[in-house]
């Protein structure tokens, strides 16, 4: 049989069965004419079968190579934390080690698998590797450092443990009393009454129950504090849910359980301000009920529902005594060797003029002494000079379960890390090469000319405590307006300096603190370069302004505002550039200073607007509907007899944020 008559017998091209055939398993030659009648009475037979085949098999080749594709884009972009080893970079990137090492290498840097090299080395290799590396804060804080508390402590041996003062976090929504609630909770306390009251404070202190000390963490309440809460919460053991009697469950509540739930972690619920008259116990807990799903251990739940006024000081001991009872109830959980290393959380750190970098920490696990050396990611932090307690006395050490502030540390470290005891590793720094030098600063330029396009508020941050500017940062956050960018150019602790206006001038930015001060020194200095310079002590007050001038910069949207027609009658005067016509409004009005389309056969020929208009030879400002009215139009005068005029109005609409 010929080929051509197979084909057309299969009704497919002749050259398009050639291709196929061998990928059916009839290989018969490109140049072949004809086919033996028993081969292809078989294909006749088999046709529709083998193309099935043919498809399913191509179908599989297809999603194989998507998945390869697919798979090579997402190995474009990877996120590592600031320090990396060689043989974890490979991984993340998904290469052999021995091509990282041979890049290394290539840019004089020697090193071995299980070495550290910092973000910017690794970004530079990448980049010689085709690779996008960005850096994963996240990744740092969760993995490389609560992932390490966690293998820390699990590490211990139960026969070392030993009970510790259980952690509690206080948490609610605003004004449903936390604050007051921590205050009437040391005045419980019989042994900050002895020493003469809080002192200092470090964010978190400690009080004494039935012989038994419990570590309270003091975190702020805020919406904008989120992120502090979050720290809080892992950290704690137990966590006490405050709801004010008078007004029930509101979003922060909300927010403040998601965080408690997340944390994986215990709780009470403390409902506070029973003394007032509007207080509805009940109404709360139905609250709690329906939109958390919190039912109290006396509708039948698991849940302690503690009644208290702290204003009053009423049901405060019972409260504790609730807490002590959660406490026995985790006690398995609630363990330290107090024998360790030292190692903690640090839940406040600031710069102290007369102290240097201090930092408050918790410590988890071991005892902290004085003289112990300190690192963080490896990296040595610090020795040890002074360690004083929550009221300010200076100690000999620190166990576990206790809040301590940290002298002689040579760099303050962020809310959250993990310091441990240790003298840290060396790690290796970059040796940039001018070919990556070149193509990162290309991408630089590219995307700085992309930002232009956008408005920008260039700021730079002091605050008083590393809790307070990310407290400020993550605020600033939530601001989320396309055509205005806040670019915190910079952020420090301690109070304004000249290096800071310096840089301001430089950077058209503008100078906040919060908790700091400003030496009169450097205010000439703003004073002088045009500085602006803001001072705060409440937060509020700090994103109010920052959104003012948000909203300043947001330019309105022009929005057109159609108000009626008017069919054209009669035109009673022409001029170069204007007309005097009459008509009748035949939708919605005709209003002064108007615009208007001149519409011809549904089509809009030319615009004008409306200079003067009259009702019964009366100059009026609207005519509405049915009526008949004259009209001077200003523009090109092609209006004739039977035009529709469209008139509307281009409105300014302010975006509020």
């Amino acid at each position: 049989m010929n080929i051509t008559e197979l084909a057309r017998i299969l009704k497919i091209p002749t050259q398009e069965l050639r291709d196929k055939l061998p990928q059916l398993g009839f290989d018969i030659g490109q140049k072949a004419i004809k086919i033996d009648n028993r081969t292809a009475n078989k294909i006749i037979s088999q046709w529709h079968s083998l193309i099935k085949q043919l498809e399913i098999q191509e179908q599989k080749e297809k999603e194989k190579n998507d998945m390869e594709e697919k798979q090579i884009e997402t190995k474009k972009e990877i996120k590592i934390p600031s320090f990396v080893t060689v043989r974890n970079f490979a991984q993340a990137a998904g290469l052999p080690v021995n091509q990282v090492l041979s890049e290394l290498m290539k840019n004089s840097i020697f090193s071995s698998l299980n070495e550290k090299i910092d973000f910017e080395t690794a970004a530079i290799i990448g980049a010689d590797l085709g690779l996008e590396v960005k850096l994963d804060e996240k990744f740092d804080k969760q993995i490389d450092q609560q992932d390490r508390l966690k293998d820390l402590l699990e590490q211990e041996k139960s026969t070392d443990l030993q009970p510790r003062p259980p952690v509690i976090v206080v948490m609610g929504h605003v004004d449903h009393g936390k604050t007051k609630l921590l205050d009437a909770i040391r005045k419980t306390d019989v042994m900050a009454g002895e020493a003469g009251g809080i002192t200092q404070h470090i964010g978190a202190y400690q009080v004494k129950r039935n012989n038994k000390i419990i570590t309270f963490i003091d975190t702020p309440g805020h919406e904008a504090f989120t992120a502090m809460r979050s720290r809080g919460a892992k950290i704690a053991d137990i966590a006490i849910l405050v709801v004010a009697a008078d007004d029930g469950v509101k979003p922060q509540t909300i927010e403040a359980f998601r965080i408690i739930e997340a944390a994986k972690i215990p709780f009470v619920v403390a409902i506070n301000k029973i003394d007032k008259p509007e207080a509805n116990v009940d109404k709360t807990k139905q609250e709690l009920s329906s939109q958390l799903k919190i039912t109290p251990e006396d509708w039948g739940g698991k849940t302690i529902c503690a009644l208290i006024s702290a204003k009053q000081g009423t049901g405060i001991e019972d409260l504790l005594d609730i807490v002590l009872l959660t406490t026995d109830m985790e006690a398995d959980k609630i363990k330290a060797n107090p024998h360790a290393s030292a190692v903690g959380t640090v839940i406040e750190s600031r710069i102290d003029k007369g102290e240097g970098a201090i930092a408050t920490v918790l410590i988890q696990n071991g005892t902290l002494k004085v003289g112990d050396s300190l690192c963080l990611h490896n990296k040595f932090y610090g020795k040890v000079r002074a360690l004083k307690d929550y009221l300010g006395q200076n100690i000999t050490q620190a166990i576990p379960g206790m809040p301590t502030k940290i002298i002689g540390l040579k760099i303050a470290p962020e809310v959250g890390d993990v310091l441990e005891v240790g003298i840290g590793e060396k790690t290796k720094i970059k040796k940039q090469k001018v070919s990556a030098q070149a193509r990162i600063v290309e991408k630089s330029e590219k995307a700085e000319k992309e930002d232009n396009k956008t408005k920008k508020i260039n700021l730079i941050i002091k605050s008083d405590v590393l809790g307070s500017g990310e407290a400020i940062e993550e605020s600033l956050a939530k601001i989320e307006i396309p055509e205005i960018k806040i670019n915190i150019i910079k952020k420090g602790l301690g109070n304004i300096t000249e290096g800071d206006i310096t840089q301001a001038e430089a950077s058209q930015a503008q100078t906040i603190g919060f908790n700091v001060k400003i030496p009169p020194v450097v205010e000439d200095l703003a004073r002088d370069k045009n500085v602006t310079v803001k001072l705060y002590n409440i937060i509020y007050e700090l994103i109010n302004d920052i959104k003012k001038q948000i909203q300043e910069l947001i330019e309105p949207e022009i929005k057109r505002v159609d108000s009626g027609k008017v069919k054209v009658l009669a035109i009673f005067r022409t001029e170069s550039d204007s007309q005097i016509i009459g008509g009748k409004v035949i939708k919605g009005t005709a209003e002064q200073n108007s615009l208007i389309e001149v519409m011809r056969d549904k089509q809009i020929i030319e615009t004008g607007r409306l200079i003067k208009l009259q009702s019964g030879k009366q100059d009026v400002n609207i005519v509405e509907e049915g009526q008949e009215c004259g009209i001077k139009y200003e523009g090109k005068p092609v209006i004739k007899e039977g035009d529709v005029l469209q008139f509307y109005k281009k409105e300014k609409v302010i975006k509020k944020i």
